[in-house]
């Protein structure tokens, strides 16, 4: 019994590390049908870790810390068996649902990106989406379509928008501080000091098509998954109302947030809606 009971102690490792990082992604994850929700937590784990190296870690070797998680990234996959808990996690799921090794891939290389670069443009902007966003919401779908090719295919569009509209609303909320903090500007030619509403429309309305995509796919998700993806969603959408009513200048100053009480609300309509076929 040791090899279950490593097993379900490491996934409860990244179930915990979801749930201290993020209370959204978390109150998601919960409203999976219950197959779902050790993978997309094992998944959660490593990208969230992954990012941590780049984007916390600032007294350390990041370049140093990032290739030795590389490399044992892949050894946990090829050996399938790690004794850090978060790869360990993560090779069960990556085995387990045959995720496309070219995803962990991208998402590796976008992490390197973020060593690299402090400003894109059009093409290194949307590598960056890809492999930062966009393909986590893929290796999720892998999971959620538990190895129907077809149903991958026609849905995988949509993941990709709502991956992307993720994280450009995560770019906008937090344009100030990636800047002051980090010296970064993430959304392509853009001269953060003289950001202005002309330039803040222009990014809404690229979001909004993303999220207006993305619901299209979130409609013919399996069941057991929808409504997770879907509080997600409303969530997302729920900030990014917030953020659209408010003036660029007030980006610069501050993190937009939703509270945890609000977040209850949501996840309740999100609940309603649902049950009564209304996505």
């Amino acid at each position: 019994m040791s090899i279950p009971l490593y097993n379900l102690t490491v996934q409860e490792c990244s179930r915990h590390i979801t749930r201290r990082y993020s209370t959204s992604f978390s109150l998601g994850i919960r409203m999976l049908a219950p197959k779902f929700q050790t993978p997309v937590y094992s998944i959660y784990g490593f990208v969230r870790f992954a990012d941590e190296i780049v984007d916390t870690f600032h007294e350390h070797d990041k370049r140093m810390l990032l290739d030795e998680f590389k490399r044992e990234t892949w050894l946990a996959i090829e050996r399938k068996i790690s004794l850090n808990p978060v790869l360990h996690a993560f090779q069960l799921a990556v085995n387990e649902y045959n995720i496309d090794h070219s995803l962990i891939e991208a998402f590796l290389y976008s992490m390197e990106m973020d060593i690299d670069e402090n400003s894109h443009d059009q093409k290194s902007y949307e590598t960056y989406i890809y492999g930062s966003a966009e393909v986590v919401g893929l290796m999720c779908l892998q999971v959620f379509c538990e190895r129907n090719k077809e149903l991958y295919q026609q849905l995988e569009p949509h993941a990709k928008s709502l991956g992307a509209a993720f994280q450009k609303v995560n770019f906008l909320r937090d344009m100030g501080d990636d800047y002051q903090s980090r010296g970064r500007v993430y959304f392509p030619n853009l001269n953060w000091t003289a950001f202005n509403l002309s330039a803040k429309k222009e990014i809404e309305a690229d979001i909004q098509k993303d999220f207006d995509h993305a619901l299209e796919g979130i409609r013919r998700l399996p069941k057991g998954a929808q409504i997770g993806v879907y509080l997600a969603y409303r969530y997302y959408t729920k900030l990014f109302r917030k953020i659209k009513a408010i003036q660029p200048e007030r980006i610069m100053q501050e993190r937009i947030r939703i509270n945890n009480a609000r977040k209850v609300s949501i996840l309740l309509r999100s609940f309603a809606r649902h049950s009564m076929n209304m996505l």
